[in-house]
């Protein structure tokens, strides 16, 4: 039985999330912007026909901007994430195994489904359409990088109507294919790899593909060896039913004007620490430590520069804000120094261990535990129901002017109360 990957990929994710709750947006170039409203990270298909590239500085883009009627949004994580997690749990219901690989990516194993996939991915297709409103392309093929590329093709080739089952063509049919793509399109080909890789005569994927994988093994790594292979059909990735926990959890941001207050610099501790701290419990994890750091603008050389970080151990692993935040806290007054204007802070967590295996000893408070337990609990029920920050501590303030610019975001149509789209009378 050969092996069906198949690759769900959004279509411009962060400009389509926009677009769900203004359909007068469809057919109209649309760029979502970056932290900071820095650098634009999604286009609509409209602006990159107009040529304008990832990446690029907003304010270089301005003026193509209005010539051509540019909308702009600032990023809405809250809404990016809230439809991700839709689209991820309508794919579920599709396969018996499958691996969320970004907010915006899924694999999913239909080995074995009795029907024709292209046409099983279009339902998908239709169905994540219906019932989020979120466009996707798919890609199947015998292995994840194969399943990538052939998304790309259904992406680009639109004869294939955004879904490319590679098991359905000939051998020959796929080499004409690979031969007119670039070998960076592979997954894992990076841009230095791929100077090499050209450097060598390989420059299409067709060339990747018939390389020896053993002298690019000599040449490069056993990570080169493995792509060759799956490009050949040999699956060498499995997928990974379970997101792995992670070992540090960071949350910091550049802040939208630089300040030179400490208070403006705890609050923003505080909130930073908070983040981390849901992110923790998310994953049923304790941390034994927190390290804070802040910074002044490396950008603005003519100003006094400074950049410090300290990392503060706690007595015992938690996930308890209010410890975490203490701590923060504290840290944060010992390596704040006046005279400075800041442009960013930060937290990381470390020491990090599944909460199942705190360990234990005679000084335990076992009825204190229970208590940060249930509060923990409960702090988190509250704000995933009535929206993220609706309990917060009093640390984080009201007065934000230090926060991060948006001066182009988009209401938070699904998890803000006071934002709910509303239908026209």
């Amino acid at each position: 039985m050969t092996r069906a990957i198949a690759l769900v990929d959004c279509n411009n994710f962060f400009v389509s999330c926009e677009r769900v709750f203004r359909p007068d947006l469809e057919g109209k170039p649309v760029v979502v912007l970056s932290n900071n409203d820095g650098c634009v990270v999604s286009r609509s298909q409209e602006v990159k026909n107009l040529g304008m590239k990832m990446a690029v500085p907003w304010y270089q883009m301005r003026d193509m901007a209005r010539r051509h009627g540019i909308i702009a949004f600032s990023s809405n994580y809250t809404l990016y994430a809230d439809l991700s997690n839709r689209v991820m749990s309508l794919l579920a219901q599709f396969s018996p195994d499958q691996e969320v690989y970004s907010i915006d990516e899924s694999f999913l194993d239909l080995t074995g489904i009795p029907d024709n996939h292209t046409q099983y991915a279009q339902r998908i297709r239709e169905t994540i359409r219906r019932c989020v409103g979120i466009p996707v392309c798919v890609g199947i093929a015998s292995s994840k990088t194969l399943a990538k590329l052939a998304n790309h093709i259904a992406k680009k080739n639109p004869r294939f109507g955004s879904v490319c089952d590679f098991n359905a063509l000939s051998e020959k049919e796929l080499n004409e294919l690979f031969a007119a793509i670039d070998v960076r399109e592979v997954w894992g080909v990076g841009r230095r790899s791929a100077d090499s890789l050209n450097g060598m005569g390989i420059h299409s994927v067709l060339d990747l593909k018939r390389a020896s994988a053993k002298r690019l093994r000599e040449k490069f790594s056993v990570v080169q060896e493995r792509i060759v292979n799956e490009l050949n059909g040999v699956a060498c990735l499995e997928l990974d039913d379970v997101v792995p926990d992670k070992q540090q959890i960071i949350c910091s941001r550049s802040f939208g004007a630089l300040t030179s207050l400490l208070p403006d610099l705890e609050q923003a501790v505080v909130a930073y620490a908070t983040r981390a701290a849901e992110k923790l419990r998310q994953q049923h994890s304790l941390a034994d430590g927190i390290q804070v750091y802040i910074r002044t603008n490396p950008h603005k050389g003519r100003d006094p520069q400074y950049q410090q970080s300290v990392l503060m151990p706690l007595p015992e692993p938690t996930d308890d804000t209010r410890l975490l935040c203490h701590a923060a806290l504290h840290g944060l007054r010992r390596i704040y120094r006046a005279g400075y204007a800041y442009q960013k802070a930060g937290v990381m967590l470390s020491g990090i261990i599944p909460a199942s295996t705190r360990p234990r000893t005679l000084f335990d408070n076992a009825v204190a535990q229970e208590k940060s337990h249930t509060l923990m609990r409960t702090l988190d029920r509250i704000n995933r129901s009535m929206g993220s920050g609706t309990i917060k501590l009093l640390g984080e303030g009201t007065d934000t002017s230090w926060a991060m610019r948006r001066d182009h975001r988009s209401k938070r149509y699904t998890t803000e109360w006071s934002e709910l789209a509303l239908c026209p009378a």
